[in-house]
Formats: C-alpha cells, sequence, structure tokens
C-alpha cells in the first residue's frame, strides 16, 4: 500500500506491518539522507475516514528510538516529501509506535506510517524543519541577492544636501533602485525563469 522513496536509492515497498495499521520502512544510512518522499501506490486507498501519520526515527547515542512527526498522507494526498536532515536531534514526541519493540540499528533509521483518523491528522503538529520549503535554491538564492544588493546600496543613500559635487561620480536616485528591486522581485515570483527569455 505505501512506498518511499530517497533520492538515488530504488524505491522501497517493503514496509513491514509492526502492528493493526503501524507499518515503518528501514532506511540504512541515514545519516547521508536529506529528503524522503512517502507515498501511496495506489494499489489500495486507506479507509474511509482515515489517513496516515508520516514518522521519522532515529537511533539515540543509546540505541532507543527516537519518534518525530514529519506530517501525513491521505486518500487526497496521496503523497509527501520531508526534510529529514535537520531532524537527527534528541526531541521525543509522542507518537503511536510507543513502547513498541522495535528492532533498530545504530545505522539505520526508519520512516513509520500509523493508519489513524482524518480529523486527529489534521490537529497534529509536525515538526516544524520537515517540511520542505516550495521555493527552489535557485529562488532562494535570488531573493536573497536582490535583498543584499538592494540593502548594500542603499547603505549609501545621501540626501541631496550631503552630496558633494564630483564630476567624475554619477548618481542614481535611490528610488530608482528600489522600483528595480520591486519590479524583479514582482516578475521572479511569478515566473523563477523570467530572465531566460
Amino acid at each position: 500500500m505505501f512506498g518511499c522513496l530517497v533520492a538515488g536509492r530504488l524505491v522501497q515497498t517493503d514496509a513491514q506491518q509492526v502492528a493493526e495499521g503501524k507499518f515503518v520502512f528501514n532506511l540504512p544510512d541515514y545519516e547521508n539522507v536529506n529528503h524522503v518522499v512517502v507515498f501511496m501506490l495506489g494499489t489500495a486507498p486507506f479507509p474511509v475516514g482515515t489517513g496516515g501519520s508520516v514518522y521519522f526515527s532515529y537511533p539515540d547515542k543509546d540505541g532507543t528510538p527516537v519518534w518525530q512527526l514529519l506530517g501525513f498522507i491521505s486518500n487526497e494526498k496521496p503523497s509527501a516529501i520531508f526534510k529529514i536532515s535537520r531532524l537527527k536531534t534528541e526531541e521525543i514526541g509522542q507518537h503511536p509506535f510507543g513502547m513498541m519493540n522495535i528492532t533498530q540499528t545504530q545505522s539505520v533509521a526508519q520512516i513509520g506510517i500509523s493508519v489513524e483518523p482524518v480529523e486527529f491528522l489534521t490537529q497534529q503538529t509536525p515538526v516544524a524543519s520537515a517540511a520542505v520549503s516550495t521555493v527552489d535554491s535557485f529562488t532562494q538564492f535570488t531573493q536573497k541577492m536582490l535583498d543584499n544588493f538592494y540593502n548594500f546600496s542603499t547603505s549609501f543613500a545621501l540626501t541631496q544636501a550631503q552630496m558633494i559635487p564630483s564630476p567624475t561620480e554619477m548618481f542614481i536616485p535611490a528610488s530608482i533602485v528600489l522600483k528595480w528591486y520591486e519590479n524583479f522581485h514582482r516578475r521572479l515570483s511569478q515566473n523563477p525563469n523570467f530572465w531566460k527569455s
């Protein structure tokens, strides 16, 4: 019913059922995993009114599993991508895998899926750093570059009274820089690839 995908690896469809409505995938060499995709295979839907909470577990220094809520999937939202690279801290939260004695070795983490009522899923609060940004890294870089340029250039702004005449200098009004910044930012938010045309 479920699949799990880590970039550069084969798709996993071998979830182990560890209890009624509880499934786990093993993630070997998890220290080198940044994102994980959890999805439904499309072979069977969730029972009506249910979905699956998705958890990430890694062994702490004593080998005890630390579980963290990533989010959920459902019939209406059959796949999700989660960032797990920043979750390898020892923040233990409540989870449905509780006191289950699931075998875990030091270099293997796990993704757990717990089938639960949809009302419960929507009230849960996942770990904030698990959400994946919808802004790609190029767009993020460009926005930071724009902010940096605007802040740098306006840090040299002078009033007309402060200006010293200099025949070899060209001056650009700060309002022009602001207008360019706002136009570029607007166009970037509408189409991150507008600069290619």
